[in-house]
Formats: C-alpha cells, sequence, structure tokens
C-alpha cells in the first residue's frame, strides 16, 4: 500500500465480505513511501482485522521512491522504476508474511469490486497460477496488460470466447492465486529484467515483477492460468 488511506476502509470492508471461512484466512500488508495517513490507518485497520482472521501481519518498509511532480502513476517513462519497486515489496511481504498458508492470494488495494465467492472460484480452477480479468468497466478491454500471451500481444479481454479458464505466459498482480510451495520453491517477482531467452518473453527483452513471475514459472515447469470471465474491476485513478 501507498497513499491508500483513501481505500483502506473499502478494503477491509470487502475482505470481510468473503465467503470464503475467515479462520483460515491469513491477511499479510506492506506499506512504504506514502505521504499521507496509510499507515495510521493500517496499523488501526489491522488491529480490528486481526479479531476475525487466522492471523493478521503489517510491514513497514520504505524504499525511497516517489513519482515525480505532476508525472501520472501510468506514465510509460515511470514503469521500469516503479514496478521494480512493486517486485521488491511484493518479495519483501512475501518473505515476512508466509508462513503455513497453502496459498497466496494477492489482492491490490486499489481493487474496488469483486464476487464475495471469488477465493472459492479461483481454487475451484485446481491450478496453481491463476488470475482473474481485471478490468475497469464490466465487459470492457483488460485494465491489468501485465497478463498476456503471444509475446505480449494477447490479454483476456481478447480471450472471453475461448473459455472460462486459459494459458497465460505473464500475470498481473491486481489479483493473483498462487500455490503457496511455488513461492517456497523459489517463484519470487524479479527486480530485474528476467527471461531474456524465454520463449515466451516479448522480443529482445526480460520481463520484471508479475510478468516476470509468469516466465520464472515456466522455467520452473509451472502453467500460469487467466479466467477472462471472471471479471474484478478496478478503482479509476
Amino acid at each position: 500500500m501507498k497513499d491508500a488511506a483513501d481505500c483502506l476502509d473499502g478494503y477491509c470492508s470487502r475482505v470481510r465480505q468473503l465467503t470464503y471461512p475467515r479462520h483460515q484466512i491469513s491477511l499479510g500488508f506492506l506499506e512504504s513511501d506514502s505521504a499521507d495517513e496509510t499507515w495510521t490507518g493500517l496499523s488501526r485497520a489491522s488491529s480490528d482485522l486481526d479479531r476475525d482472521f487466522r492471523r493478521v501481519t503489517t510491514r513497514k518498509k520504505d524504499f525511497g521512491y516517489r513519482i515525480p511532480p505532476g508525472i501520472h502513476r501510468g506514465d510509460g517513462g515511470i514503469q521500469i522504476e516503479r514496478r521494480v519497486v512493486l517486485a521488491k515489496s511484493r518479495n519483501h511481504l512475501l518473505f515476512h508474511a508466509l508462513d503455513d498458508e497453502d496459498w497466496v492470494l494477492w489482492l491490490d488495494v486499489d481493487v474496488v469490486e469483486y464476487p464475495s465467492d471469488l477465493i472459492e472460484r479461483l481454487l475451484s480452477t485446481c491450478k496453481d497460477i491463476v488470475q482473474p480479468h481485471c478490468v475497469m468497466d464490466y465487459g470492457g478491454p483488460t485494465y491489468d496488460l501485465n497478463g498476456w500471451r503471444d509475446h505480449g500481444r494477447v490479454h483476456l479481454d481478447q480471450l472471453r470466447t475461448e473459455g472460462d479458464l486459459v494459458k497465460l505466459d505473464a500475470v498481473g498482480g491486481t489479483v493473483l492465486l498462487v500455490r503457496a510451495d511455488l513461492h517456497r520453491d523459489g517463484l519470487v517477482f524479479p527486480s530485474f529484467p528476467y527471461g531474456l531467452s524465454n520463449p515466451a518473453a516479448r522480443e529482445g527483452r526480460g520481463e520484471i515483477e508479475t510478468e516476470g513471475l509468469g516466465l520464472m514459472a515456466r522455467d520452473m515447469e509451472h502453467q500460469c492460468w487467466g479466467m477472462p470471465n471472471l471479471e474484478v474491476r478496478h478503482g479509476r485513478w
């Protein structure tokens, strides 16, 4: 979480609405480099959540990265540096929050709507790495473009007619389910270009963060999957 104070109440409310048994859910939060009251709000929210869920881990780790003034966080010119920090953040949280859990569900703070049975529907695929389809408008174009195949040319909005479960070469991380043992076996979010020689990679480049994780999974002989017709909605920037 970063500068997410306005998102916290909604995020916690939606987590509480999940139908998966709370006593089987551990929660892990990482806050870094916020200029607002995210850390204060997160500390307060974590105390409330700790009464209902299996365990709550809250971490603060600053990386010293701020988006330059006047630059939108989606600007192409800052994505490598920004996503390097995101990769480091995900790995830091993973190494400090994961204990004996069977699965890891990555769920970004600015995902604003998803079905209450999200966990059950992802688990029902029996796949080790699977993501739903993150959009801004239901039935609209893919928002999380980090989930792709065909060297980055095909995204989930182009795969809706292919079925409810499709193969991917790279994944997005707005909502992503990973079998925990894959992380324990070394599947992480590369903070450097990974997979230059991987046959699924985009020509002439490696991948970082969630896309790099997808290529790393392939190198570890695990297939990534997407659910084009299970849509979750991302907030508008």
